[in-house]
């Protein structure tokens, strides 16, 4: 098997889009990735990052899954996948923790609106759901309705109050899951009063 073949097993095998680190760790040096590039085999996404050349269009899921495993879909990203939100975001909303590298989110093509978190509560609320075949982190609906409080400068208004409507009759809702994550969060103060009202409405 030549280098062509083992690079193709080891993208195909990672999704569509390898490391340079899974090249080497299937026997594919460092310098001969460098030369399927120059050769016009294979194309650097960003650095450390590769496909196929032929590789026509890798969808935003897959570039997401693959360049920032450790962002987390959350509000407007989120509140669409949970059809809380009818408007399809223009860029993917991801949590990451705060103390995450600026440069690790500069991607082409991968349009971001980044939420930066205190690590201790980047992973309440975490779950994975598929978006468009590909499997990405998301927090849950409680999680996102307790974001939409917290970050309600950001938020439409028209947005913020179909979300929470949309919430309350939702039959998959956890409303003692909502209050223990508003507690942890700091928006049961601000968060209870309404959500009372929606919820026994």
């Amino acid at each position: 098997m030549d280098i062509q073949e083992i690079a193709q097993e080891v993208i195909s095998a990672h999704g569509g889009i390898a490391r340079a680190a899974d090249f080497v760790t299937a026997g594919v040096r460092e310098t001969d990735v460098v030369k399927l590039c120059r050769a016009g085999y294979l194309t650097r996404i960003r650095h450390g990052y590769y496909c196929l050349a032929d590789e026509e269009d890798i969808s935003e899921e897959r570039l997401l899954a693959a360049l920032i495993p450790r962002g987390i879909v959350c509000v407007e990203s989120a509140l669409f996948h949970y059809g809380y939100s009818d408007f399809t975001p223009r860029r993917w909303s991801i949590a990451v923790p705060r103390t995450m590298s600026r440069t690790k989110l500069e991607t082409e093509g991968l349009p971001l609106r980044v939420y930066y978190v205190q690590a201790e509560i980047h992973d309440l609320g975490k779950t994975s759901d598929s978006f468009q075949g590909v499997t990405l982190s998301v927090y849950d609906r409680e999680r996102t309705v307790c974001d939409c409080f917290k970050y309600r400068a950001r938020l439409d208004s028209e947005l913020f109050s179909k979300a929470l409507r949309a919430y309350a009759g939702d039959a998959e809702k956890n409303p003692g899951r909502l209050s223990a994550y508003a507690r942890k969060l700091r928006v049961y103060n601000k968060m209870t009063p309404l959500m009372e009202v929606l919820l026994n409405d």
